[in-house]
């Protein structure tokens, strides 16, 4: 029962306090205001002072005469009484306010400086009028920058336009002081120069658009104190100089009595500030009586909290001690549905065989029968709501579930039926392949045999977000290199993917090498996807003991950092399905296979731009292979394997120990084709390192066109074949041979005399004599490409493949 006393009033106060912390801010506000005005009001007192004594120095260093060092003397004097006024106000102002972090620490500054200035003034027969008139100018600024700051934070209009329609008249005044200046500049220079002139206008439109600004904001009995300071015989004499002043054009000299067009326009400028001083008098006014009007709103808001306090009090004492049993049971009943039986209803249906479950039925036989629904008061409405809503919950996350279940199967479905479909293609697109040999017209096969493969991959991606694995059945590891140039196979731009550094003593596990395909193959595709066409995208391989790190760089425009961390919470907690799942399915089908496998999938940017895309593979999906198992080392790719980049898009990744040395071919014998890497096919027959096989009688008598095609090709890299002997000799055995025969003459035929012939230059040493230089054929190597694939793709369909599934 205390709490439910303790509530209302807690919240009651609490309310309270916020309203009264309010008003005494508001309060402590408007004194603070009342504080930065009378700032303001001495800054523009000063700014007076400054622009008075700045026209008093300028005239001192253009025509120096003695009376005027001691005008400059006195209007030093009354600079520095209005410094002091100024400064004992600057030290009331609150600490924290918002003028004083940027414009109160630069006046400071300008105003310690004055002193050097001043003296410079006194002592320099011929200090420049332009850079010590424009050292006035910059404190005078930052006095009404001062004047304009005190407005933030203002919420009265009516006086932050009076403080705005202040800083507009010390505008005004500043302008009339430039325009004093410039003119004293042109009158002793003796003519009026371009930017004399146009400092001239530049002052004179300042006076306009301030003058203006001061009206817009000013009150009625302003614009008639206006009024009353711009009429009379002096604004007449003072608008005849001006206009004169204006009619004189650049080059000409200014027919202008300087004694009298100082004498107006200061008194034009004392008429400006006692008009800003009866403003700031009237702004003034008006924050003192907000302030004392927020100081009494205060004190009864204050009375009214204390009343309603204790009202509250009361009340709550009274109603508490009939509701608090009926609360407290309600309270046990509601927490444990909310924290036990409404979370154990929803893990369960999160089980896979939530398909079958009956909403409805669900929904009421979870009714809640503990909570107390009897009443008609509002306790008994709030059970009775509480009830129902619990019945809705659980129909809805059972609808949810059956949805989702719904959702994966028809996935799951129609996946196995386009599969088999693409799969039909594919082995219709074979048929034609093995009997087709235009090159041109096989290039386009393969490009439809990519696209059915990528279809299928799509498939397979479809089952992997219906909830069911991607694999088929294997008895047999894969090696690292040959997972990665399956990968390749499945994607558009497969030619784009280069194979750098790959481990190949490590295979992946055979339950496991599809989803691993599947799963490089999306990254491979995002890599392509989003990278620049004419650029490359690296895959490397490495091996860690107890993990594999496959990295996958591309050359793209890289990911914000924020999008990057979108991505990776995506890779790392993949979402339900749905239609945004469906929409961007690459990333989510690799989370589900990189959760599903165990595997850790990250982005990150690259060294110079683009992004890597980074798999860490668990050792639960690795086997070691033997030394015996993969033939070069990344380190030494053979020759063949060199050459076959000029016609293939990638770098064949099989890999044996380092130092190794390939085996002899026998005689007789013929290297076994394998599926080119690279090539779309490579998915369903995953390519292996080369086995010799002997060639038999009939292949050699009557060769089948796959072994016609291989003749063609073959002689392209039977020279340089690892393990011939021809590979092992010299560039000197030839000649050697020759300079062996010649102690055995060799007789060609005799003449009719019945003298020995022999042959001409038959003993002649190779490379005595330069041998003509013959042209050698150009091969296309997309041609080669193109007619390697096709023996490899023919041969891969006539025989067993060596990885069974």
């Amino acid at each position: 029962m205390r709490l439910i006393v303790a509530a209302p009033l807690v919240a009651v106060m609490g309310f309270a306090g916020l309203a009264l912390t309010e008003s005494a801010r508001q309060t402590a506000r408007a004194s603070d205001l009342g504080q930065l005005a009378r700032l303001g009001a001495e800054a523009g007192g000063l700014a007076h002072r400054l622009q008075y004594e700045r026209i008093v120095a300028a005239d001192l260093l253009t025509r120096g005469a003695p009376d005027q060092q001691d005008a400059f003397a006195d209007a030093t004097t009354a600079t520095d009484a209005a410094v002091a006024g100024y400064r004992r106000q600057r030290a009331r102002v609150p600490a924290g306010a918002a003028a004083e972090q940027a414009i109160l620490p630069r006046i400071d500054v300008a105003l310690a400086n004055l002193a050097p200035l001043r003296a410079q003034v006194r002592t320099a027969e011929r200090a420049s009028v332009s850079a010590m008139t424009f050292s006035y100018r910059i404190v005078i600024a930052d006095l009404l920058g001062l004047r304009e700051s005190v407005t933030l934070g203002v919420v009265e209009p009516r006086i932050a336009d009076g403080i705005r329609a202040s800083a507009a008249l010390s505008k005004v005044a500043e302008a009339v002081g430039q325009q004093q200046v410039a003119v004293l500049r042109a009158v002793t220079a003796g003519q009026v120069t371009p930017a004399l002139q146009q400092d001239i206008t530049a002052a004179r439109t300042g006076v306009t658009e301030a003058s203006l600004a001061f009206l817009a904001l000013a009150r009625p009995a302003w614009q008639g104190w206006w009024e009353q300071a711009g009429s009379g015989e002096n604004a007449l004499r003072l608008q005849r100089l001006l206009d004169q002043v204006a009619r004189t054009a650049a080059g000409d000299r200014l027919e202008l009595d300087l004694g009298t067009w100082l004498t107006a326009t200061q008194q034009w400028a004392v008429r400006l500030a006692e008009l800003r001083l009866r403003v700031d008098g009237a702004v003034l006014d008006d924050i003192r009586v907000a302030h004392a009007d927020q100081r009494r709103r205060t004190v009864v808001e204050a009375a009214a909290a204390l009343l309603a306090l204790l009202l509250t009090a009361l009340v709550t004492w009274a109603v508490a001690r009939q509701i608090t049993r009926r609360l407290r049971r309600l309270r046990d009943a509601a927490n444990a549905v909310a924290f036990e039986r409404l979370p154990q209803v929803v893990a369960r249906l999160q089980e896979p065989d939530s398909a079958s479950v009956d909403p409805d039925d669900l929904a009421r036989r979870q009714a809640v029968d503990a909570l107390e629904v009897s009443g008609d008061d509002e306790i008994g409405e709030v059970g009775q709501a509480f009830d129902a809503v619990h019945r809705a919950a659980v129909r809805t996350a059972a609808e949810q579930a059956v949805m989702r279940a719904n959702t994966a199967e028809i996935f799951i479905h129609l996946s196995r039926r386009e599969q088999r479909l693409v799969d039909a293609v594919l082995a219709q697109v074979d048929r034609v392949e093995r009997d087709e040999t235009d090159p041109d017209r096989l290039h386009q096969l393969y490009a439809l045999d990519n696209l059915a493969t990528r279809m299928g991959r799509i498939n397979a991606s479809l089952l992997v977000l219906g909830g069911v694995g991607v694999g088929r059945v294997r008895h047999h590891d894969v090696p690292l290199p040959q997972v990665l140039q399956a990968a390749q196979s499945q994607i558009e731009h497969y030619a784009r993917i280069r194979l750098g550094l790959v481990d190949g003593d490590v295979a992946v596990a055979a339950e496991s090498v599809d989803e691993v395909v599947h799963l490089l193959a999306e990254l491979m595709e995002n890599a392509t996807g989003y990278s620049p066409p004419a650029t490359e995208a690296w895959v490397t391989g490495r091996s860690l003991g107890d993990r594999v790190i496959v990295q996958i760089s591309d050359e793209g425009v890289g990911l914000p950092p924020h999008r990057r961390q979108q991505l990776n919470d995506l890779l790392a907690q993949p979402p339900a399905i749905d239609v945004a799942t469906v929409r961007a399915m690459g990333l989510v089908v690799v989370g589900q296979l990189a959760t599903r496998l165990g595997a850790a999938v990250q982005l990150r940017s690259g060294p110079r731009r683009g992004t890597i895309a980074e798999v860490a593979l668990p050792a639960a999906l690795l086997r070691p292979l033997p030394p015996e198992e993969f033939l070069l080392t990344p380190e030494r790719p053979s020759r063949r394997a060199a050459r076959a980049t000029v016609a293939a898009p990638v770098v064949p990744a099989t890999v044996v120990p380092t130092g190794a040395r390939p085996a002899a071919v026998p005689a007789g014998a013929r290297p076994a084709p394998q599926p080119w890497a690279g090539g779309p096919a490579a998915d369903r027959a995953l390519p292996v390192a080369p086995v010799f096989q002997p060639a038999s009688s009939a292949a050699a008598d009557a060769p089948t066109e796959e072994l016609i095609i291989f003749d063609q090709v073959n002689h392209w890299f039977q020279a340089d074949r690892p393990g011939d002997a021809a590979s092992w000799a010299g560039p000197a055995d030839d000649a050697w041979r020759t300079a062996a025969r010649a102690d055995e003459p060799r007789v060609a035929g005799t003449t009719t005399s019945g003298l020995p012939r022999r042959q001409p230059q038959e003993h002649l040493v190779p490379g005595g004599v330069p041998a003509p230089r013959q042209a050698t054929e150009h091969r296309d190597p997309a041609r080669v490409a193109t007619a390697m694939a096709a023996y490899a793709r023919g041969v891969a369909g006539r025989r067993t493949n060596l990885i069974t599934n």
